[in-house]
């Protein structure tokens, strides 16, 4: 009976331990939403959404932001996108983020904003109607609907 030697075997292992792997590696996911508020040294909103991961994963979710600061102002986006970083499972994306930022728009406007949740990390994009004027700080929270 002929042996295996290391060289022949090595490949084989790599080739079952492959989906091992994969599968505690880490996933890309994005969100995509709606959302409607209003602020008055006061900012609230809230939306619903869906994530989707590279891995299968999908979830329906709602959101809300709250907060504060010199902020005033009633918009609505329609069509927003979010990107977050690398994470093993879905249900690490609820909850809350911490958020700042500065914003303004008449009419048609778009904007972007970027907040974390320990080492997970996400950014926004979208775009809307309103108008606003200001510079707040809040939390961002997502939960599965």
């Amino acid at each position: 009976m002929r042996r295996l030697r290391l060289i022949q075997i090595l490949p084989l292992a790599l080739v079952l331990a492959s989906p091992m792997a994969m599968a505690a590696g880490k996933t890309d996911c994005k969100l995509k939403f709606s959302l409607a508020g209003w602020s008055a040294f006061y900012k609230t909103a809230s939306g619903d959404g869906t994530i989707t991961c590279d891995n299968g994963q999908k979830m329906a979710v709602h959101i809300v932001a709250k907060g504060g600061g010199l902020t005033v102002g009633k918009s609505r986006i329609d069509n927003g996108t979010g990107e977050f970083s690398g994470v093993k499972d879905i249900k690490e994306l609820l909850g809350s983020y911490a958020q700042a930022e500065a914003h303004a728009g008449a009419s048609k406007s778009s904007g972007a904003s970027a907040m974390t949740k320990g080492e997970v990390s996400l950014a926004l994009a979208g775009t809307g109607e309103g108008w606003d004027l200001g510079i707040s700080f809040g939390k961002f929270t997502i939960s599965a609907k």
